[in-house]
Protein backbone atom coordinates (compact mmCIF):
# COMPACT_ATOMS: atom_id res chain seq x y z
CA UNK A 1 0.00 0.00 0.00
CA UNK A 2 1.29 3.53 -0.83
CA UNK A 3 2.58 5.67 2.28
CA UNK A 4 3.91 8.53 3.50
CA UNK A 5 6.46 6.43 6.14
CA UNK A 6 9.14 4.37 5.22
CA UNK A 7 8.40 2.70 8.63
CA UNK A 8 4.62 2.33 8.29
CA UNK A 9 3.69 -1.51 8.53
CA UNK A 10 2.19 -2.23 5.78
CA UNK A 11 -0.35 -4.59 8.13
CA UNK A 12 -1.52 -2.08 10.31
CA UNK A 13 -4.22 -0.08 10.04
CA UNK A 14 -4.07 3.48 8.10
CA UNK A 15 -6.40 5.98 6.88
CA UNK A 16 -6.11 7.18 3.51
CA UNK A 17 -7.54 10.66 2.61
CA UNK A 18 -8.27 10.28 -1.42
CA UNK A 19 -8.89 12.96 -3.35
CA UNK A 20 -11.71 12.11 -6.34
CA UNK A 21 -13.02 14.24 -9.39
CA UNK A 22 -15.27 16.72 -8.80
CA UNK A 23 -16.32 16.29 -12.64
CA UNK A 24 -14.76 14.47 -15.11
CA UNK A 25 -13.76 10.88 -14.17
CA UNK A 26 -10.50 11.13 -15.27
CA UNK A 27 -9.35 13.53 -12.97
CA UNK A 28 -8.05 10.63 -10.62
CA UNK A 29 -4.74 10.11 -10.45
CA UNK A 30 -3.59 6.58 -10.73
CA UNK A 31 -2.07 6.10 -6.86
CA UNK A 32 -5.81 7.15 -6.20
CA UNK A 33 -7.25 3.98 -8.06
CA UNK A 34 -4.51 1.66 -6.56
CA UNK A 35 -5.41 2.39 -3.30
CA UNK A 36 -9.68 2.76 -3.62
CA UNK A 37 -8.84 -1.30 -4.91
CA UNK A 38 -6.42 -2.07 -2.38
CA UNK A 39 -7.85 -0.81 0.50
CA UNK A 40 -9.97 -3.31 2.98
CA UNK A 41 -12.70 -0.72 3.37
CA UNK A 42 -13.81 2.48 1.83
CA UNK A 43 -15.73 5.54 3.67
CA UNK A 44 -17.67 7.60 1.26
CA UNK A 45 -19.66 10.62 1.70
CA UNK A 46 -22.55 8.96 -0.58
CA UNK A 47 -21.99 5.14 -1.45
CA UNK A 48 -24.10 5.52 -4.63
CA UNK A 49 -21.97 8.19 -5.90
CA UNK A 50 -18.69 6.63 -5.29
CA UNK A 51 -19.88 3.20 -6.90
CA UNK A 52 -20.07 4.96 -9.88
CA UNK A 53 -16.41 6.35 -9.82
CA UNK A 54 -15.49 2.76 -8.83
CA UNK A 55 -17.48 0.80 -11.84
CA UNK A 56 -15.92 3.62 -14.11
CA UNK A 57 -12.43 2.37 -12.97
CA UNK A 58 -13.23 -1.20 -12.83
CA UNK A 59 -12.81 -1.43 -9.17
CA UNK A 60 -14.53 -3.76 -6.80
CA UNK A 61 -14.48 -3.02 -3.16
CA UNK A 62 -16.33 -2.75 0.18
CA UNK A 63 -17.92 0.67 0.50
CA UNK A 64 -19.73 2.06 4.49
CA UNK A 65 -21.73 5.68 4.45
CA UNK A 66 -19.80 8.35 5.88
CA UNK A 67 -21.03 11.94 6.03
CA UNK A 68 -22.46 15.02 7.75
CA UNK A 69 -25.62 13.22 9.30
CA UNK A 70 -23.76 10.18 10.82
CA UNK A 71 -20.33 11.28 10.95
CA UNK A 72 -20.01 11.29 15.00
CA UNK A 73 -21.35 7.71 16.01
CA UNK A 74 -19.45 6.52 12.40
CA UNK A 75 -15.91 7.88 13.44
CA UNK A 76 -15.88 5.80 16.60
CA UNK A 77 -17.04 2.48 14.62
CA UNK A 78 -14.12 3.28 12.02
CA UNK A 79 -11.41 4.19 14.58
CA UNK A 80 -12.66 0.63 16.06
CA UNK A 81 -11.84 -0.86 12.80
CA UNK A 82 -8.65 1.44 12.00
CA UNK A 83 -6.95 0.22 15.23
CA UNK A 84 -7.65 -3.26 14.56
CA UNK A 85 -5.63 -2.88 11.45
CA UNK A 86 -8.35 -2.00 8.64
CA UNK A 87 -6.85 0.25 5.83
CA UNK A 88 -9.69 2.72 5.19
CA UNK A 89 -9.96 5.23 2.27
CA UNK A 90 -11.87 8.29 3.04
CA UNK A 91 -13.78 9.89 -0.06
CA UNK A 92 -16.20 12.90 -0.41
CA UNK A 93 -18.69 12.98 -3.12
CA UNK A 94 -16.12 15.38 -5.02
CA UNK A 95 -12.66 16.88 -4.49
CA UNK A 96 -10.44 16.21 -1.35
CA UNK A 97 -11.98 15.11 1.78
CA UNK A 98 -12.54 17.36 4.69
CA UNK A 99 -11.96 20.51 2.58
CA UNK A 100 -15.85 21.82 2.92
CA UNK A 101 -16.77 18.47 3.08
CA UNK A 102 -16.99 15.69 5.45
CA UNK A 103 -13.97 13.88 7.40
CA UNK A 104 -12.87 16.22 9.69
CA UNK A 105 -13.53 14.07 12.90
CA UNK A 106 -12.34 10.88 11.23
CA UNK A 107 -9.16 12.35 10.51
CA UNK A 108 -8.84 14.40 14.10
CA UNK A 109 -9.30 11.05 15.49
CA UNK A 110 -6.98 8.80 13.82
CA UNK A 111 -4.49 11.46 14.69
CA UNK A 112 -5.26 11.41 18.46
CA UNK A 113 -4.62 7.97 18.71
CA UNK A 114 -1.53 8.05 16.09
CA UNK A 115 -2.97 5.99 13.40
CA UNK A 116 -0.99 6.69 10.15
CA UNK A 117 -2.52 9.13 7.65
CA UNK A 118 -1.59 8.83 4.08
CA UNK A 119 -3.04 12.25 2.11
CA UNK A 120 -3.83 10.70 -1.73
CA UNK A 121 -3.72 14.18 -3.38
CA UNK A 122 -5.68 15.03 -6.32
CA UNK A 123 -8.55 17.71 -7.34
CA UNK A 124 -9.71 20.60 -5.32
CA UNK A 125 -12.48 22.88 -6.62
CA UNK A 126 -10.48 25.82 -5.08
CA UNK A 127 -7.29 25.00 -6.35
CA UNK A 128 -8.04 24.37 -10.14
CA UNK A 129 -10.81 27.70 -9.86
CA UNK A 130 -7.62 30.02 -8.41
CA UNK A 131 -4.99 28.38 -11.14
CA UNK A 132 -7.55 29.27 -14.02
CA UNK A 133 -8.99 32.48 -12.54
CA UNK A 134 -6.18 35.57 -13.59
CA UNK A 135 -6.37 36.76 -9.81
CA UNK A 136 -3.38 36.97 -7.53
CA UNK A 137 -2.19 33.32 -6.36
CA UNK A 138 0.84 33.78 -4.11
CA UNK A 139 -1.32 33.99 -1.43
CA UNK A 140 -5.53 33.55 -0.86
CA UNK A 141 -7.87 32.87 1.54
CA UNK A 142 -10.16 29.96 1.56
CA UNK A 143 -13.60 30.69 3.29
CA UNK A 144 -15.85 27.61 2.16
CA UNK A 145 -19.22 27.99 2.64
CA UNK A 146 -20.25 31.14 4.29
CA UNK A 147 -22.64 30.95 7.12
CA UNK A 148 -26.32 30.23 6.25
CA UNK A 149 -27.59 33.60 8.70
CA UNK A 150 -27.29 36.72 7.50
CA UNK A 151 -25.85 38.67 10.13
CA UNK A 152 -22.89 35.85 10.72
CA UNK A 153 -22.62 36.09 6.78
CA UNK A 154 -22.44 39.46 6.95
CA UNK A 155 -19.78 39.67 10.07
CA UNK A 156 -17.47 37.24 8.27
CA UNK A 157 -17.23 39.31 5.06
CA UNK A 158 -16.56 42.84 7.49
CA UNK A 159 -13.77 40.59 8.92
CA UNK A 160 -12.29 39.83 5.74
CA UNK A 161 -12.54 43.79 4.11
CA UNK A 162 -9.17 44.36 5.41
CA UNK A 163 -7.83 40.65 3.82
CA UNK A 164 -5.26 41.82 1.06
CA UNK A 165 -5.23 38.48 -1.17
CA UNK A 166 -7.47 36.68 -3.17
CA UNK A 167 -10.40 34.86 -1.23
CA UNK A 168 -12.02 31.81 -2.12
CA UNK A 169 -15.73 30.51 -1.55
CA UNK A 170 -18.10 28.39 -2.49
CA UNK A 171 -21.78 29.21 -2.75
CA UNK A 172 -24.93 27.00 -4.10
CA UNK A 173 -26.36 28.74 -7.19
CA UNK A 174 -29.72 29.38 -5.22
CA UNK A 175 -27.56 31.52 -2.64
CA UNK A 176 -25.42 32.70 -5.09
CA UNK A 177 -27.31 36.25 -6.28
CA UNK A 178 -28.25 37.57 -2.79
CA UNK A 179 -24.31 36.77 -1.79
CA UNK A 180 -22.22 38.69 -4.81
CA UNK A 181 -24.74 41.59 -3.92
CA UNK A 182 -23.65 41.51 -0.04
CA UNK A 183 -20.11 41.34 -1.15
CA UNK A 184 -20.29 44.24 -3.21
CA UNK A 185 -21.91 46.14 -0.53
CA UNK A 186 -19.31 45.22 2.41
CA UNK A 187 -16.07 44.63 0.45
CA UNK A 188 -16.78 47.19 -3.07
CA UNK A 189 -16.91 46.47 -6.26
CA UNK A 190 -14.07 44.55 -6.84
CA UNK A 191 -12.64 42.12 -9.63
CA UNK A 192 -14.01 38.76 -9.34
CA UNK A 193 -14.29 35.26 -11.24
CA UNK A 194 -17.30 33.27 -11.09
CA UNK A 195 -16.29 29.68 -11.87
CA UNK A 196 -18.91 27.15 -12.78
CA UNK A 197 -19.15 23.72 -13.32
CA UNK A 198 -15.03 22.62 -13.49
CA UNK A 199 -13.65 20.61 -15.56
CA UNK A 200 -17.59 19.49 -16.71
CA UNK A 201 -19.34 19.92 -20.13
CA UNK A 202 -20.89 23.26 -18.89
CA UNK A 203 -17.58 24.14 -17.34
CA UNK A 204 -17.44 28.19 -17.61
CA UNK A 205 -15.71 31.51 -16.00
CA UNK A 206 -17.49 34.95 -15.72
CA UNK A 207 -14.72 37.21 -15.08
CA UNK A 208 -15.59 41.19 -14.18
CA UNK A 209 -16.42 43.34 -11.31
CA UNK A 210 -18.52 42.11 -8.88
CA UNK A 211 -21.18 44.62 -10.66
CA UNK A 212 -20.80 42.81 -14.00
CA UNK A 213 -21.08 39.72 -13.05
CA UNK A 214 -24.38 40.55 -11.02
CA UNK A 215 -25.51 41.65 -14.66
CA UNK A 216 -24.64 38.57 -16.21
CA UNK A 217 -26.24 36.00 -14.13
CA UNK A 218 -29.43 38.88 -13.96
CA UNK A 219 -29.86 38.22 -17.49
CA UNK A 220 -30.26 34.22 -17.17
CA UNK A 221 -33.24 32.54 -16.41
CA UNK A 222 -31.57 30.88 -13.26
CA UNK A 223 -28.48 30.25 -12.11
CA UNK A 224 -27.23 26.17 -11.93
CA UNK A 225 -24.08 24.35 -11.36
CA UNK A 226 -21.42 24.01 -8.58
CA UNK A 227 -19.90 27.60 -8.06
CA UNK A 228 -16.48 28.41 -7.07
CA UNK A 229 -16.27 32.54 -6.16
CA UNK A 230 -12.95 34.48 -6.38
CA UNK A 231 -12.61 37.72 -5.25
CA UNK A 232 -10.15 40.35 -5.67
CA UNK A 233 -8.00 41.30 -2.15
CA UNK A 234 -8.15 44.64 -0.31
CA UNK A 235 -6.57 47.50 -2.76
CA UNK A 236 -3.82 48.82 -0.57
CA UNK A 237 -5.44 51.22 2.27
CA UNK A 238 -4.93 54.74 1.60
CA UNK A 239 -2.87 56.24 4.88
CA UNK A 240 -4.82 57.36 7.48
CA UNK A 241 -5.57 61.44 7.22
CA UNK A 242 -3.44 63.42 9.43
CA UNK A 243 -6.51 65.16 10.79
CA UNK A 244 -8.91 62.76 10.67
CA UNK A 245 -12.29 65.35 11.13
CA UNK A 246 -11.65 67.78 8.42
CA UNK A 247 -10.83 64.50 5.87
CA UNK A 248 -14.80 63.75 7.23
CA UNK A 249 -15.78 66.68 6.67
CA UNK A 250 -15.29 67.33 3.24
CA UNK A 251 -16.40 63.84 2.68
CA UNK A 252 -19.79 64.90 4.01
CA UNK A 253 -19.51 67.90 1.88
CA UNK A 254 -19.02 65.86 -1.49
CA UNK A 255 -20.99 62.74 -1.21
CA UNK A 256 -24.63 62.32 -1.96
CA UNK A 257 -24.43 59.26 -0.40
CA UNK A 258 -26.03 58.02 3.39
CA UNK A 259 -23.68 58.43 6.29
CA UNK A 260 -24.07 54.80 6.58
CA UNK A 261 -22.82 54.41 2.75
CA UNK A 262 -19.93 57.30 3.31
CA UNK A 263 -18.77 55.63 6.50
CA UNK A 264 -18.34 52.03 4.73
CA UNK A 265 -16.73 53.72 1.81
CA UNK A 266 -13.98 55.44 4.13
CA UNK A 267 -13.52 52.71 6.55
CA UNK A 268 -12.78 50.88 2.97
CA UNK A 269 -10.69 53.17 2.09
CA UNK A 270 -8.37 53.44 5.16
CA UNK A 271 -8.74 50.45 6.51
CA UNK A 272 -10.36 51.43 9.76
CA UNK A 273 -13.44 50.32 11.65
CA UNK A 274 -16.86 51.38 9.95
CA UNK A 275 -18.01 52.23 13.24
CA UNK A 276 -15.38 54.79 14.48
CA UNK A 277 -15.74 56.83 11.20
CA UNK A 278 -19.86 56.49 11.36
CA UNK A 279 -19.57 58.15 14.97
CA UNK A 280 -17.54 60.75 13.92
CA UNK A 281 -19.24 61.77 11.28
CA UNK A 282 -22.23 61.83 12.94
CA UNK A 283 -20.92 63.68 15.77
CA UNK A 284 -19.73 66.74 12.96
CA UNK A 285 -23.12 66.77 11.16
CA UNK A 286 -25.20 66.88 14.36
CA UNK A 287 -22.80 69.82 15.33
CA UNK A 288 -23.16 71.46 12.13
CA UNK A 289 -26.84 71.35 12.44
CA UNK A 290 -26.59 72.81 15.98
CA UNK A 291 -24.20 75.49 14.78
CA UNK A 292 -26.97 76.70 12.09
CA UNK A 293 -29.95 76.44 14.91
CA UNK A 294 -28.02 78.84 16.85
CA UNK A 295 -27.34 81.67 14.09
CA UNK A 296 -29.84 84.24 14.22
CA UNK A 297 -32.21 84.50 10.42
CA UNK A 298 -31.24 87.12 8.30
CA UNK A 299 -34.04 89.84 9.07
CA UNK A 300 -36.70 90.63 6.27
CA UNK A 301 -38.02 93.50 6.68
CA UNK A 302 -40.03 94.87 3.61
CA UNK A 303 -40.80 98.37 5.25
CA UNK A 304 -36.77 99.19 5.62
CA UNK A 305 -35.77 98.18 2.01
CA UNK A 306 -34.92 101.35 0.65
CA UNK A 307 -34.72 103.39 3.70
CA UNK A 308 -31.86 104.94 5.20
CA UNK A 309 -30.66 105.08 8.48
Amino acid sequence: MPSNSPTHDPAAGCLYVVATPIGHLEDITLRAVRTLREVDLIAAEDTRHTRKLLAAHGIENQLISYHEHNEQQRTAELIRRLEQGTRIALVSDAGTPTVSDPGYRLVAAAADRQIPIVPIPGVSAAMAALSAAGLATDSFTFAGFPPRKKARRLTQLRQLAAVPHTLIFYQSPRRLPAFLAELKEVLGDRPAVLAREITKIHEEFLRGTLTRIIEKLEARPEVKGECTLLVAGAPPAEPEPENLDVAIADALDGSPDSLSALARELARRWHMPRKKIYSRALEIKSARKQSRDRSPEPRNDPEADGKEA
